[in-house]
């Protein structure tokens, strides 16, 4: 009877796993189309592909977050896992600037390449994780309505603010000339349709990645904290992956970076969606004091981000410049203090 129990949990167990890597997939699949449609309608709007990375890209590679983070605290009424999840992916968003850079010349690393203008990005960025954090660690929330606080509320002012401003700077900005590619020959009701269709795909798969992550944590032992941060959030960025990643591969690395670094930005405000939808308490209350480690994380790879945006190296001498390289360990680091106390 042990050993049937046994063959059955492994087999379910496996299976989970299995179809876990096909919904990854899947996303990582509709993530790179998005890129491929993002560039036609940067291409054909004019709006210019940093603008088009920073708002259209990231918006839509964050809808895995945003329907994680629904389904996290509407059905599973899990607060730690939508938690985690956010926080992670921002903690991977720049962790993912560490590959891309990996992928430039040793003479071009890749913050000495990208426009000044995203340090208002990782600013804004970096503002609305230290609220996340206060409102983490304050023991209380001044309660606006029976359902939210006044952080949640604030989370979307600031998003919005950002949002405006970031528009002012570029719009006051000369326009560069930006390389075109060879692409189909669509207009833009056709791009849009097609980038919509994609956008759909990413959301029916990222519905089902909550349940998957609870089983991993039920079976392995590890807490909902650490599941959210590492495997869900990984899950959920993989668009980010493979946007940035055709982004950088076509040139446009202001598209690249700029859509990680927005989607940090509207991660922050998916917390105010997730909020809205959770009905056990107040999330950022309910959550584990253990996702500061991975809030701090992220503030602290903001700050690189914003150092190396404004320092500029003019090379490497290994595979990543040394930015880049602090990114990376601050986010191994994160991992390593997370699974610690899981």
């Amino acid at each position: 009877m042990e050993n049937s129990n046994y063959i059955f949990n492994h087999m379910k167990t496996l299976f989970t796993d299995s179809f876990l890597f096909i919904i990854a997939a899947i996303i990582f699949f509709a993530g790179k189309r998005i890129s491929y449609y993002g560039d036609i309608i940067a291409e054909l709007t004019g709006f210019g592909k940093a603008w088009i990375g920073l708002i259209l890209m990231a918006s839509i590679t964050s809808l895995p977050e945003l329907m994680v983070g629904i389904s996290s605290v509407a059905i599973v009424e899990s607060a730690d896992l939508a938690v985690g999840d956010i926080l992670g992916s921002c903690a991977f968003n720049l962790g993912i600037l560490s590959v891309l850079d990996a992928f430039t010349p040793k003479n071009k690393p890749l913050f000495s390449q990208a426009s000044q203008s995203h340090v208002l990005a990782a600013s804004f960025g970096l503002i609305l994780l230290t609220m996340t954090g206060l409102a983490l660690y304050l023991p209380v929330d001044f309660i606006l309505t029976p359902g939210i606080g006044i952080t949640s509320i604030l989370f979307m002012v600031v998003y919005l603010l950002s949002i405006r401003i970031i528009f002012q700077y570029n719009s006051r900005q000369p326009k560069k000339d930006e390389i075109a590619h060879p692409h189909e020959q669509l207009t833009l009701s056709q791009a849009a349709w097609r980038y919509a269709g994609f956008a759909l795909i990413i959301i029916g798969a990222a519905l089902f990645l909550p349940h998957f992550a609870e089983g991993i944590a039920v079976h392995t032992g590890l807490g909902k904290s650490f599941v959210g941060t590492l495997f869900l959030a990984i899950s959920t960025s993989l668009p980010e992956i493979a946007v940035s990643i055709a982004a950088l591969r076509i040139g446009a690395v202001d598209m690249a970076v700029g859509n990680l670094l927005g989607s940090n930005i509207f991660n922050i405000l998916i917390l105010f969606i997730d909020d809205l939808f959770y009905t056990k308490g107040h999330l950022l209350k309910d959550a584990s004091e253990s996702n500061l480690i991975s809030v701090f994380a992220a503030i602290l790879m903001s700050a690189v981000v914003i150092i190396g945006l404004t320092y500029r190296s003019i090379g490497k001498k290994h595979l990543l410049a040394w930015d880049t390289m602090v990114i990376l360990l601050i986010y191994i680091a994160n991992i390593i203090l997370l699974y610690k106390l899981s």
